[in-house]
Formats: C-alpha cells, sequence, structure tokens
C-alpha cells in the first residue's frame, strides 16, 4: 500500500511543473525505500534502466539532417508544392498522415515518422502552407494551433497504431509480466487483434478533429477583421 506513495509524488511533482527526471527520480527513490530496498540495489536498478534505455539519445543522430534539411529549404518547398494543390487543406494533410502513421506503426515502421524527422522539418510546413495559400498572412495563435495538431496526428497515429504489431516492445512487456506474475500464458496476436478496435476509434475519433481544424482556422483568420469592423464602427 505504501509503495503507492511514489505514484502521489510524481503527481504531485507533475501538477507543480517541476522538472519531470527530478520527480521522477525522487518518487523512484523514495519507492524502493519503502519497499526496504538497500541503496546499491536501487542504483543498480537506476543503471539498469539506464543501460536498458540508450536508444532514446539517438534524436541526437537525427539533429544534423533536420539542420540540413532547414539550410537547403525542404520547408520552403514543402510549402510550394502544398500550394499548388488546390484541394489540400490543412485539416486534410493532417489527417490523411495521421492514417499513413497509424497504418505503418500497425506493421513495426515505427521509425519512419516522429516529431523531430517528420513533422517538423516536412508535416507542418505542408499544413502551413496549406493554411498561408488559404488564409494569407497567419497570425502567432493560428501558427501554434497548426503545430499542436500536427504533433497530435503523429501521436495519436503511432500511439494507438503501435500496438497492432505484435512485435512491439509494450506487447512484449505485457505478455511478459502477465506470464511472470500471474502465471498466465498470453499470446501476443490475442493483444494484437484487441488493440485493433482501440485504433479503428482513435481514428474515427481524432481523424475529424483534425479536419475539424479548417473550420477553426477559419474562424481564427476572420476574427481580427471583424475585430476592426467593430472597432472602425464604433469611432
Amino acid at each position: 500500500m505504501y509503495v503507492l506513495i511514489g505514484v502521489g509524488l510524481v503527481v504531485v511533482g507533475f501538477a507543480l511543473r517541476i522538472n519531470p527526471l527530478l520527480v521522477v527520480t525522487v518518487a523512484g527513490i523514495a519507492t524502493a525505500a519503502i519497499a526496504r530496498i538497500g541503496p546499491v540495489e536501487i542504483l543498480n536498478a537506476f543503471g539498469t534502466g539506464f543501460a536498458g534505455s540508450r536508444s532514446v539519445t539517438t534524436f541526437v543522430i537525427v539533429l544534423p539532417v533536420i539542420g540540413l534539411i532547414e539550410r537547403y529549404g525542404l520547408q520552403e518547398q514543402a510549402k510550394r508544392l502544398i500550394s499548388r494543390l488546390k484541394a489540400m487543406t490543412t485539416g486534410r494533410i493532417l489527417a490523411g498522415y495521421m492514417i499513413i502513421r497509424q497504418v505503418t506503426a500497425a506493421v513495426g515502421l515505427n521509425s519512419i515518422g516522429g516529431p523531430a524527422q517528420t513533422v517538423r522539418p516536412l508535416i507542418y510546413p505542408m499544413a502551413e502552407g496549406a493554411a498561408l495559400e488559404r488564409y494569407g498572412p497567419l497570425s502567432l495563435r493560428m501558427r501554434d494551433k497548426i503545430k499542436g495538431y500536427a504533433s497530435s496526428a503523429d501521436t495519436v497515429g503511432v500511439f494507438f497504431g503501435e500496438d497492432i504489431f505484435v512485435a512491439i516492445g509494450s506487447i512484449l512487456l505485457i505478455t511478459s509480466f502477465v506470464d511472470t506474475t500471474y502465471g498466465l500464458a498470453l499470446e501476443p496476436i490475442d493483444l494484437a487483434l484487441w488493440a485493433i478496435p482501440t485504433g479503428v476509434a482513435a481514428l474515427l475519433i481524432h481523424a475529424p478533429q483534425l479536419l475539424w481544424l479548417d473550420r477553426k482556422l477559419t474562424r481564427m483568420a476572420a476574427a481580427p477583421a471583424q475585430e476592426k469592423e467593430t472597432a472602425s464602427a464604433d469611432s
């Protein structure tokens, strides 16, 4: 019962907007101390976890590529391409990307997309280019809205698509945990099949929200003009 105090520390730390790394570290140490785990075992657990997740630092390899993309104007070329396709709105681009991201994640191709390697240098400029073609100069609020929705298209797509692939780490973790903890034999294919309805539900919920972004941008683009007309009428 008391070991759940660590969960409470995480919730409180995130609510107070304290550094997430510091919050998780303190919560882990507190939980281990309550469970009467010695300092050496705690240090060993942290070392094992760090050694097993070194792949999270591979984003550093992508940074030079993103720099070259920025330097040689791939974003500008993406904007020009989208400006020639009149039927491609911001919402349609992001909804299409989400479908592609979810399908590729479902077959195990997680690495072909992501916020750093795809959304920032390619998808967002394309979505922004479509908005520029339709609304003209964009406000900061409109740009931030497009950035947020572009990131959500990638995150929702991969999160609800990857569990459909039987060899993904989360599926293997669940099956091994259930086997070692409860002694139940759970096949990865069973989890993958049960993930399909969830993935379909995520698509049916979030894709319309991405398409609805076009209406939101239209209202946001019209708002300044309405404010100016109101101000001039009052004067």
